[in-house]
């Protein structure tokens, strides 16, 4: 099994980008599902029912969340309702959302699961370690796939070292710039500490690079502006045993 893990999605711009590529990435691919974070699909933070449906309609089998996840209060009933999205599951169970879903696909189940980071992010959330033996529980497949939605490279390298074996694939979001170590690790997960952005190539995190840069010089609040120009889609592409969960091959992958 093919499956592509595609990094965060930044507001309209990044949208109508993955639109626009994805169809053709599919199909040169084999790709088999398709997982996306989509927790900045809305302009100005935050995922909409628009930006959702807009992703789906797009070809994006699911979608994964992170800290922006309850930016927007009119999504919370999709949260609840939509089977195919998951926020981070380390937060408080009385939230809206499912912060691990099973796909059932015919043939075969996927498991996809939804954490957050600890360090620099929310001290006060459950521990995603922890989190994840309790998660891996509830896992109806040996196909598992875990989008850690974190700060730090060492948190995420760490996790994943932690779940080796136990799921197929573990991808880092978040910080919006791919890094360079897609791979399989030694007892078969396969792994990137971060799959990186979909959005204006020339921005801070797709955002218009002045408004960073004099955030950066004044520490004055400001405005967030979506960036315009070329775009580019980051994500990685894992190769799954069907059979038994182990990752093959793990590739990252930029579009331009």
């Amino acid at each position: 099994m093919r499956i592509m893990c595609i990094g965060d999605v930044v507001g309209s711009v990044g949208c109508r980008f993955l639109r626009d590529r994805l169809p053709s990435v599919k199909r040169f691919n084999g790709v088999d599902l398709v997982i996306c974070n989509g927790e900045n699909s809305a302009d100005g933070n935050g995922m909409t029912a628009v930006s959702a449906h807009y992703l789906f309609d797009s070809g994006v089998d699911a979608i994964t969340l992170g800290n922006h996840a309850f930016r927007r209060q009119e999504v919370y009933g999709m949260l609840d309702e939509n089977p195919f999205i998951v926020r981070p599951a380390n937060f408080p169970d009385r939230v809206p959302g499912k912060g691990i879903i099973n796909l059932d696909m015919g043939r075969r189940i996927v498991t996809i699961i939804n954490l957050m980071g600890n360090m620099g992010m929310d001290d006060g959330l459950e521990n995603a370690f922890d989190c994840a033996d309790r998660l891996l529980e509830q896992a109806e497949s040996k196909i598992i796939l875990l989008d850690f939605h974190a700060e730090t490279t060492s948190e995420k390298r760490a996790l994943g070292y932690y779940l080796d074996g136990r799921v197929s694939a573990v991808f880092g979001t978040h910080t919006h710039v791919q890094t360079s170590d897609a791979q399989v690790l030694p007892n078969g997960t396969g792994y990137i500490t971060d799959l990186g952005m979909t959005g204006t190539i020339h921005s801070v995190l797709g955002v218009k690079t002045d408004i960073i840069i004099n955030r950066f010089r004044t520490k004055l609040p400001a405005r967030f502006e979506l960036a315009d120009g070329a775009c580019r889609l980051e994500a990685a592409l894992f190769e799954i045993d069907d059979k038994n969960g182990k990752c093959l091959n793990a590739e990252s992958m930029r579009i331009e």
